[in-house]
């Protein structure tokens, strides 16, 4: 299920002029710089940038401050499926618990990256 539009508009403060949101992925960390600690995160994904958002201890999709701003190219992950934790996405040095449902927007967002992630043309030459 995605976002409320309520959070989105909060994360939009945190954009720059004519920037516009393409993902915006919640999870909570695991650890952070290889410390465990259990805080919220928004990783928000625009056409310039990956930011991480930090939010607020006791509310999880109010974003407070970015915690991290790095370029568009930013590869999301490694993201691992355990079976006990679900899926845990790697980004920014945080480790995220994300739920399922949003697997295929890191991968979507990773796809737009890669060169090389359209298949070949079938007919070249034409």
């Amino acid at each position: 299920m995605p976002l409320p539009s309520k959070i989105r508009d909060r994360c939009r403060r945190y954009l720059g002029t004519d920037e516009r949101i393409q993902y915006l992925i919640p999870g909570t960390s695991i650890s952070v710089d290889n410390m465990a600690m259990q805080v919220g995160f928004l990783v928000m994904v625009t056409d310039r940038h990956v930011t991480i958002l930090a939010c607020s201890r006791w509310w999880v999709n109010r974003p407070k401050q970015i915690w991290v701003r790095l370029p568009r190219s930013t590869e999301l992950g490694p993201l691992e499926i355990h079976p006990s934790l679900g899926p845990v996405l790697s980004v920014g040095g945080i480790d995220l618990e994300i739920d399922e449902e949003y697997v295929p927007a890191v991968r979507a967002a990773n796809r737009e990256i890669t060169t090389d992630a359209l298949p070949e043309d079938p007919f070249p030459g034409g």
